[in-house]
């Protein structure tokens, strides 16, 4: 045992800002709105269901996490947003289509009040969107000003004690770091000079760093994990996690890819396809936009499976990821996977795997538990990136000289070791002699 971590409770309301109020952000917001009431149940979601083990496995002792650290009670969030559209979240909902009309009218009138603000968007970054919900600005630091005095408006009109921000817009074109994102005085400097190298999603996410919001980017794009925004989020003491939420098919890689290595059976190549036909399938039409997404996707089997360690197994892997726009799916998406694979003697196999599932379902208690996770980060006084949250995304945003763990179940016991560390109890790492010695 070890001392606890001193956590300042979870008082008060708890505002959770989203930025794009598709699909995934009413999903979530509807979501949280029927299990409050009653109408359903947070499946899928660690912070409301999950149960921790503590201390021996003789000891019985597996609360609800909910028991064990302060979270934010369901009750206590109260939810804002930008949007290039004008909808309000009951209209944004109806044209999502993801939840069922009867159960969107039993929160309608909650959905309606919830209206988006102006948002900050150029199309140069997402080219197969566009909407007349834009803010204008001299510059991107004017725009960033506008964003701070929204959040403090915000915060002001529905008196809340805390607050969260999550990207849940679209995946913006593939971008590389550039001198402007070195230090926060370049990234200012580029911000008012409208440097093309700040797309949206960066000033979102300055807005909320300086304010010290807990902020985490739920697409692929490039946005706090540069050295400017990490470096001012030390400053104000803000926690970051990103990027890109693991959902569908990326999760069942995760899944399946650590089994195969643990087996050691080698793996020649790994066919993914999807079709999805929401806004997110729209955007990703576009080759830059697909860019983004397919690196964040791609990089997934390189580091679970270690080709340089296994150079026999995985060395010469030949892994394809497409992603087809089809509109007649809506945002029930459909992913197959083909595995080609090699066992002893050099027998060859395959594995078919065909995952049909709704995206935004698969996000939304995603998004409810990064925003409370980070909200707890920031009472317990931890702050820049939160690799413990890795569990969440395709693309974990990680220290400088480290490697990501893509492993789904390295990635749990790291969160849970992190709940226990932050409550004294001791950490769990399975050795189990202490029942045989």
């Amino acid at each position: 045992m070890s001392t606890p971590v001193e956590i300042a409770p979870a008082r008060g309301k708890l505002g959770i800002l989203l930025v794009g109020l598709g699909a995934v952000s009413t999903t979530t917001i509807a979501g949280v709105l029927a299990i409050r009431k009653g109408f359903s149940k947070p499946i899928g979601s660690l912070t409301q269901m999950g149960t921790i083990r503590l201390g021996r496995r003789t000891e019985g002792r597996s609360p609800k996490i909910s028991e064990v650290v302060s979270l934010s009670a369901l009750d206590d969030l109260v939810f804002g947003g930008w949007d290039i559209f004008e909808d309000d979240c009951y209209a944004a909902a109806r044209t999502a289509g993801v939840i069922e009309p009867a159960l969107l009218e039993k929160v309608r009138p909650e959905l309606e009040k919830i209206r988006p603000w102006p948002a900050v968007f150029d199309q140069r970054y997402v080219k197969r969107l566009n909407g007349p919900n834009v803010k204008k600005g001299k510059n991107k630091r004017d725009l960033a000003e506008q964003l701070i005095a929204d959040i403090r408006k915000f915060k002001a009109d529905h008196g809340l004690d805390r607050m969260v921000m999550v990207w849940c817009g679209s995946t913006e074109v593939y971008m590389t770091e550039s001198p402007a994102h070195a230090s926060i005085e370049s990234f200012e400097k580029a911000l008012e000079q409208d440097d093309p190298s700040i797309p949206s999603s960066m000033v979102y996410a300055y807005a909320a760093i300086r304010e010290g919001i807990p902020y985490a980017n739920a697409a692929p794009n490039l946005t706090a994990d540069i050295p400017a925004l990490v470096g001012l989020a030390a400053t104000t003491k803000s926690p970051l996690a990103g990027k890109d939420l693991k959902t569908g098919q990326t999760l069942i890689k995760t899944i399946i890819a650590p089994g195969l290595k643990a087996r050691l059976l080698g793996v020649e190549g790994w066919y993914s396809t999807n079709i999805l036909g929401n806004r997110d399938g729209e955007v990703l039409d576009d080759p830059e936009s697909f860019k983004t997404k397919e690196e964040s996707k791609k990089s997934v089997l390189d580091y679970i499976l270690q080709p340089q360690l296994y150079p026999d197994l995985y060395e010469d892997l030949c892994h394809v990821v497409r992603i087809n726009y089809y509109p007649p799916r809506g945002d029930n998406k459909e992913g197959w996977d083909n595995i080609d694979l090699v066992g002893w003697l050099g027998y060859k196999m395959q594995l078919k795997i065909n995952f049909l599932c709704r995206d935004s379902i698969l996000a939304a208690p995603i998004v409810l538990d990064v925003a409370l996770f980070l909200d707890l980060a920031k009472r317990a006084g931890m702050f820049g990136i939160q690799e413990w949250l890795s569990f969440y995304f395709k693309s974990p945003v990680y220290a400088p000289g480290l490697y990501p763990e893509h492993d789904l179940f390295i990635q749990l016991m790291k969160l849970k070791n992190t709940l226990r560390y932050l409550k004294g109890e001791e950490l769990i790492t399975h050795l189990g002699r202490e029942y045989y010695d």
